[in-house]
């Protein structure tokens, strides 16, 4: 067990609350697997009827997951980070094919590692205070936990968007693209939670009665531009398009692009093509399981981590450095399957 995740039973649903608010509930390898053990007893128990998955307190639902170990990893041989991305990813599995419903409470920050965890759950819940993203190529690692599967699937070029920029979503705006299914005010999630425990058969009724509507989502003004000008997979186009813009907002996504891994971003672009067209979960998993191998040890993310999180200068030195010098047959490398003994698999 882990004092980093508190399970409990709560009338007639489990709970699982994670409990790291001093790292805002990242997420490490004894909360993925306290998480699995208690999915699975509940899986098989009548008693239980629905899962609760929320943040036992702070400023947000969950961060990510535990970057600083996966760059210490990386650096030396990556078996710490291999073993991590491979019980997350099982975890993220696990509820994407979970038989009973699930809610998400998605209130504050919810990256990386926390979006794994909230987008397979059946019902998603956004408040005021929810900030959404998907930020690693701004680290040198890529938007995996299930990117790949989500990111293509939203409207139109958004998901290649928040893949490429880690745009940040607030509630209203992850109600408008389906990222989230109900938008309540963050006072009355308690009373979300003790309903739904007393009478799990009605959380969509309960959700939609404790509902508000949503204040306008701001990313739909931008909707047509981003449409038109990240259309394109190839990341050069799409640099090219915004340069030939010259408009304001055209300006200002090209300089944040210009912060970017080029390597990862070239990867999340092909990430999502691929994973647009696959056809299950599992396959998914598998596919961002052996990206996640390579680039965990690559300069990128040990130089990336470094620069944002560890001595904070913010002056990543990217390597290849521009995005012409990562070639077809470096990304390639980084999506070719890996050894039988060393795919992920899911539980069995």
């Amino acid at each position: 067990m882990t004092e980093d995740v508190l399970i409990s039973a709560d009338g007639r649903v489990g709970r699982i609350s994670l409990h790291r608010p001093k790292a805002i509930h990242a997420l490490n390898l004894p909360m993925c697997r306290a998480m699995i053990d208690a999915l699975l007893k509940w899986r098989d128990d009548d008693a239980v009827e629905a899962v609760i998955i929320d943040h036992s307190e702070g400023r947000g639902f969950c961060a990510g997951g535990d970057i600083r170990m996966l760059a210490e990893s990386g650096a030396k041989d990556g078996t710490e980070a291999r073993a991590f991305f491979h019980t997350e990813y099982r975890l993220n599995h696990l509820l994407f094919t979970y038989p009973k419903p699930v809610v998400a409470f998605m209130d504050g920050i919810t990256m990386g590692g926390g979006v794994g965890i909230s987008q397979p759950a059946k019902y998603r819940v956004a408040t005021e205070h929810t900030r959404f993203a998907m930020p690693e190529t701004g680290i040198g690692l890529f938007p995996d936990v299930g990117g790949g599967w989500y990111l293509p699937r939203l409207e139109g070029r958004v998901g290649v968007y928040l893949a490429l920029t880690g745009a940040r979503l607030d509630g209203a705006e992850c109600l408008a693209l389906g990222l989230a299914t109900h938008y309540l005010p963050s006072e009355k999630l308690a009373e979300a939670k003790a309903r739904i425990a007393v009478d799990p058969a009605r959380i969509g009724g309960i959700l939609g009665e404790l509902s508000v509507t949503a204040p306008p989502a701001a990313i739909t003004q931008h909707l047509e531009r981003i449409n038109r000008l990240f259309a394109s997979d190839s990341y050069e186009d799409i640099l090219a398009a915004l340069e030939a813009d010259g408009g304001e907002w055209a300006e200002k996504e090209r300089g944040v692009l210009r912060g970017k891994s080029p390597q990862t971003c070239k990867v999340a672009l092909r990430q999502l093509k691929e994973g647009g067209e696959m056809h299950d979960f599992a396959s998914q998993m598998a596919q961002e399981y052996a990206i996640g191998s390579r680039v965990v040890a690559m300069h990128d993310f040990v130089e990336g981590v470094r620069a944002l999180i560890v001595d904070k200068d913010n002056s990543p030195k990217w390597d290849p450095p521009t995005p012409e010098a990562v070639t077809d047959d470096w990304i390639d490398a980084i999506f070719a399957p890996l050894p039988d003994g060393e795919k992920w698999t899911p539980l069995p």
